[in-house]
């Protein structure tokens, strides 16, 4: 089944997670305000690109079904100039988080609050640039733990990577710096658990806590959400 779980994080908050199956013609047919999202379509989007950004916005009208979001069906998923997803029609409480990679398509809802969610293919990439997103701290560690476990370096560093961009997507702010303003604490990485996180923003600091998983093998999630009260 293409929607590959539903998990509430709080009473007003869900992630849902979506493993792509289907061709973009199945995805069209799963879509309310389909003549809305018609014109919404990136024009460069290659096949897969398509069937992803499709997903995302299935997905997203999931959530709002399963949050009991009145007047679901007509809301549309749009996206800012940095590309942060919105949902003209709605509330103003509502703050909806997407991500993608690979065949995972990932969305965090949340009603009176604030979200960020991230999906990574794990490959080396991160590794090769961690020296541009992680400071003196961060990369000490991630080191300690390549030295200790090898064989999962490329998950580590993926996940590391995917961690400050949750964190970025929370912040919901343009013009951050990863190695100064995303800041990541100690943990010891295991297939799933909790990473602390440290947002710097206008001279302030806010701890933040982002779990992590592994949907499959082969991929990292990270998500984190926030209550406003």
């Amino acid at each position: 089944m293409p929607l590959h779980s539903l998990q509430h994080l709080s009473p007003t908050a869900v992630l849902g997670l979506w493993q792509l199956t289907e061709s973009s013609i199945e995805l069209w047919k799963q879509l309310p305000q389909a003549a809305a999202y018609e014109a919404l379509m990136p024009t460069t989007a290659d096949t897969t690109r398509q069937t992803q950004w499709l997903a995302g916005r299935a997905l997203a009208h999931t959530l709002l079904q399963e949050l009991t979001v009145a007047t679901a069906d007509r809301l549309v998923v749009h996206n800012d100039a940095t590309g942060r997803p919105w949902l003209a029609g709605a509330a103003h409480d509502l703050t909806l988080s997407l991500s993608h990679s690979g065949v995972w398509v990932a969305a965090v809802l949340v009603a009176g609050g604030r979200a960020g969610v991230d999906v990574e293919m794990i490959r080396d990439k991160a590794q090769r640039l961690a020296v541009k997103f992680l400071n003196t701290n961060e990369w000490n560690d991630a080191a300690a733990v390549a030295l200790a476990t090898p064989e999962a370096t490329s998950t580590h560093y993926t996940r590391l990577w995917s961690a400050k961009e949750t964190l970025y997507k929370l912040a919901a702010q343009r013009g951050i710096i990863f190695k100064k303003q995303l800041l990541l604490g100690t943990f010891v990485p295991a297939e799933s658990g909790e990473i602390p996180a440290t947002l710097v923003l206008d001279g302030a600091e806010t701890r933040h806590c982002i779990c992590y998983c592994q949907p499959s093998p082969g991929y990292v999630l990270t998500y984190c959400h926030e209550s406003f009260t």
